[in-house]
């Protein structure tokens, strides 16, 4: 066992979810947390006991008691503290998506092997107990060869306008559809994506002031010939009863079938004194899907699901050598390259042929 020194570069909710997360991981010795807002970082310090905090980045991932580096900042400001900690040779965890573009993903990539850094990228999806356990059974060839896929993922259209109010190009489908992107992909095990066809239609969203889409349909071919179609909506009533994602993924093989939902319709509270959200502050719901929450929940003290799974599994990795699987940055480099080709395919009405360059 190796203990560990934590970066924290970013103390929003997710960013402070993991410092407290870390806190608790016996191989980790050492947290310092920065964020632009010092009253975030001192709010995050202090409750995950951070031996040092403050608003420069820079000084956070160089300092000689840092090991590895977490960034939770807003999605288009992921590139430069990962560039900053792989110069200074230290492993990373980056929320998803890796970047907003491909010519930032391709810095990251090169970068992370020169330098032969671990990067991981936060598809916490990857944690969650029923797609690890689906991967399993794909693993023992209990389904056989996957011949198709479906995934779609709603949302309510007030956790669309908080996302799009942070950066506009954080769309559904680069910022959330984007997980079931990821999942396909593993459950392909890494088979490469050559066409994706898609369409959209605009609404309340875009009446909002933003350009993404109320809908998107997608088609997606692999090298192997296996499709998939994949399906994204944040555009649901603002208090629609799920807290996060309401999923559902379905696996076609040769040999079997797997049908997974993840709705939480089978979950259902109603109180009178509301439900916070986990993600909208001075937001909360009468009427709640129970543990529809995307990163996880608060029980008796202890935060349970996808991200604590996640953070302690990288930090496993890390301290112990344990498997970690979470994708890599050429991985999720592209994954990001399938999502802005379904926005592209929507915009061009034509399909978009993978890789870019070919």
């Amino acid at each position: 066992m190796k203990p560990i020194g934590l970066g924290i570069i970013g103390a929003g909710r997710i960013g402070t979810l993991r410092a407290r997360l870390a806190a608790r991981h016996a191989g980790v010795r050492f947290i310092a947390v920065s964020d632009s807002d010092p009253a975030n970082a001192a709010r995050t310090a202090g409750l995950c006991g951070a031996a040092l905090h403050g608003v420069d980045n820079d000084a956070i991932i160089d300092h000689p008691d840092v090991d590895a580096v977490i960034v939770s900042t807003p999605e288009g400001e992921h590139v430069a503290p990962v560039l900053r900690a792989i110069a200074a040779g230290k492993s990373v965890l980056v929320e998803k998506p890796v970047a907003l573009t491909l010519a930032d993903a391709d810095r990251v990539v090169a970068a992370a092997e020169r330098a032969g850094v671990d990067l991981r990228v936060g598809y916490s999806r990857r944690y969650k107990d029923r797609y690890l356990i689906a991967r399993e059974q794909i693993r023992q060839g209990r389904i056989g060869k996957i011949l198709g896929a479906t995934a779609r993922v709603y949302n309510s259209r007030a956790q669309a306008l908080a996302m799009m109010g942070r950066n506009p190009h954080a769309t559904p489908v680069v910022d959330a559809l984007t997980y079931y992107v990821d999942l396909v992909g593993w459950f392909l095990d890494g088979e490469p994506l050559r066409e994706v066809y898609a369409r959209g239609q605009k609404g309340v969203l875009a009446a909002a002031g933003h350009r993404a889409d109320d809908v998107d349909f997608a088609l997606l071919t692999y090298e192997r010939g296996t499709v998939a179609n994949l399906t994204v909506s944040y555009a649901l009533p603002s208090m629609y009863p799920a807290l996060g994602h309401a999923a559902r993924v379905e696996l076609i093989g040769d040999q079997g079938v797997m049908i997974l939902d993840d709705d939480h319709t089978d979950q259902l509270m109603y109180s009178e004194k509301g439900m916070p959200h986990v993600y909208l502050p001075d937001h909360t719901v009468n009427m709640v899907f129970l543990q529809s929450g995307t990163p996880g929940d608060w029980a008796l003290g202890e935060f349970w699901g996808p991200i604590a799974n996640e953070t302690r599994a990288w930090i496993d990795s890390l301290v112990m050598g344990a498997p970690c699987v979470l994708p890599d940055a050429r991985t999720a480099r592209a994954t990001l390259e399938a999502t802005l080709a379904i926005e592209a395919s929507v915009a061009s009405g034509a399909a978009i042929h993978l890789p870019a360059a070919a």
